[in-house]
């Protein structure tokens, strides 16, 4: 069970608004978003600071940022729901899927940019820093706008993620879990 007990309906207005706007028909609002709707003051700031509308990253891209950082930071619960959501329309096989959560940025199955961005992720949580060989790889492919982003939604997703992990929120039914070789699931 989680640390804090997720908000239940009736929303306040405001947040019934915005969990109806940000949640697939259908799809119940994730836990996460309920329990931040304990705190309407966190829950606006949260989503006032998204970075899931159209950016200057494709929405590869973005998902290869998003599902780096969190399978880095042991963040299953997050990495699960946007594999689930996400990994079909982005058009991630398996090995992609799997090659998020563990192992080298440099195999295969990324391009050559995609390899800069996950370089970008590592650098991040490994040393809080970007290393020159990494910045070259990501001028070579990015411009100062994508470079931002890609940073922002780093940061962003450290923050999701702390805030998934430090509540221990128990993961959704339907998201992925962690490959066997991927870091353990954080507690």
């Amino acid at each position: 069970m989680t640390r804090i007990s997720p908000a239940e309906p009736p929303y306040e207005p405001a947040i019934a608004a915005e969990l109806a706007r940000i949640m697939p028909p259908g799809v119940p609002p994730l836990v996460l978003f309920r329990t931040l709707a304990k705190s309407p003051r966190v829950f606006a700031k949260m989503f006032a600071g998204g970075l899931l509308d159209k950016g200057p990253l494709s929405l590869r891209q973005r998902e290869i940022v998003i599902d780096r950082t969190t399978a880095r930071l042991g963040c299953e619960y997050e990495w699960g729901v946007h594999v689930a959501f996400f990994a079909d329309r982005v058009g991630f096989k398996a090995e992609h899927v799997a090659a998020t959560a563990a192992g080298p940025g440099n195999v295969a199955c990324w391009t050559e940019e995609e390899q800069a961005l996950i370089a970008l992720v590592d650098d991040l949580v490994d040393r809080r820093a970007i290393l020159p060989a990494t910045w070259t790889q990501l001028a070579a492919h990015f411009d100062e706008t994508q470079i931002l982003e890609a940073i922002a939604l780093v940061g962003y997703y450290h923050t999701i993620s702390f805030l998934c992990v430090g509540l221990e929120l128990p993961l959704e039914s339907y998201a992925a879990r962690f490959p066997a070789t991927a870091p353990p699931r954080s507690r």
